[in-house]
């Protein structure tokens, strides 16, 4: 895509604006396979609707150490399954 959309394109464009390129086959040409659009919002109706979110409520607090201990146990269980893929591989 880098040299169907020049990185200077993609670059310069503003908030809400997105490029692109499709690909076709032979039996569905596409005449207009480059694009270049922008998002069109109704911000005054997603403002209406953010004032109606609702927090999330809190399930739980977790502590630095629960995570440290839970990234620890995530490593340990990857390191067994890898040495026992290679021992039992044939």
């Amino acid at each position: 895509m880098d040299y169907a959309v020049p990185a200077s394109k993609i670059a310069g464009l503003s908030s809400g604006e997105f490029v692109g390129m499709v690909a076709d086959d032979p039996t569905n040409k596409i005449e207009l396979k480059t694009f270049h659009c922008q998002i069109q919002n109704d911000h005054k109706a997603i403002s209406e609707e953010e004032r109606t979110y609702q927090a999330i409520p809190m399930v739980r607090t977790v502590s630095q150490p629960e995570i440290h201990m839970n990234y620890q146990r995530v490593k340990e269980d990857i390191k067994a399954m890898v040495e026992q893929l290679t021992t039992t591989a044939p």
